[in-house]
């Protein structure tokens, strides 16, 4: 499954804004962030090089993190308004056609099979919101990735409380 992660590259710098109107992105900027980053089957060419040459350039990062409170799946105001920037983005035509996947995580507090419990609440949390908002559950699959892969180097970092959202090209 080839991916495009949006979170480390899509959903922290979105998180820091008061409200969704105040936040540093628009639903217009997302949706030219995905559309310029992901390959939506709109270009098609032949491309005579090296692999190297012909690879695709990787995606610029436009960091929107959704995080969480220690011991928590509820999503914070902060988290609510981002989605709601997301969800709008993708009422674009241009992104009619793309899904995603909802990524939970976890910090390395607690044992490992209750974090991974948690990590997919917090994703299906995510899931569910966006729905609420009109987003196709068609369009998203959450996942639980538990403790599995921090964001930071220190495993307890609040920051690896979090939900990323990754476009699925498959």
């Amino acid at each position: 499954m080839r991916s495009i992660l949006l979170s480390s590259a899509f959903l922290a710098a979105i998180a820091t804004g008061a409200a969704a109107q105040d936040t540093p992105y628009s639903p217009n900027d997302v949706v030219n962030f995905l559309v310029d980053s992901a390959d939506l089957g709109l270009n098609r060419g032949i491309c005579i090089g090296t692999a190297q040459e012909c690879a695709p350039p990787e995606p610029q990062g436009m960091d929107m993190l959704i995080n969480f409170e220690l011991d928590s799946a509820d999503l914070t105001a902060e988290a609510r308004e981002n989605l709601a920037v997301f969800a709008e983005a993708l009422k674009d035509e241009r992104l009619n056609k793309a899904r995603f996947v909802v990524e939970g995580h976890t910090d390395a507090r607690g044992v490992e099979g209750y974090n991974f419990g948690l990590s997919e609440e917090r994703a299906a949390s995510v899931k569910d919101y966006l729905s609420e908002l009109g987003v196709s559950e068609a369009r998203l699959t959450a996942v639980g990735l538990g403790e599995s892969e921090p964001r930071t180097g220190d495993a307890l970092d609040p920051e690896n409380r979090r939900v990323e959202l990754r476009i699925d090209l498959q």
